[in-house]
């Protein structure tokens, strides 16, 4: 496997735990009424590349699926993210 690859699949790995730790304790801290992680900060987390898994866990726990901005914004942030995939693939393997 190519280095680049590695680095990005190891990267994609780490960030995806990330988001989903963050989005776990953002759900565990509203139903506690504990201090939240900024909307910004989930946002950012998904343009990073954790999109994907914070999607679906926020599915899966019932968290921010009323809010337009992340049930609409996610994934159109994973397809973009896809796009960039792509047009990165034909760059350094086309």
């Amino acid at each position: 496997m190519d280095l680049y690859l590695k680095f990005f699949v190891i990267y994609l790995l780490v960030i995806n735990i990330l988001s989903i730790l963050i989005t776990v304790y953002d759900k565990i801290s509203a139903i506690h009424r504990h201090w939240r992680v900024k909307e910004s900060t989930l946002l950012i987390f998904s343009a990073l590349g954790g999109s994907v898994c914070m999607y679906l866990i926020m599915l899966m726990i019932r968290h921010k699926t009323r809010h337009i901005k992340f049930m609409i914004g996610i994934p159109i942030i994973f397809a973009f993210q896809c796009i960039l995939i792509f047009i990165g693939w034909r760059i350094l393997y086309g």
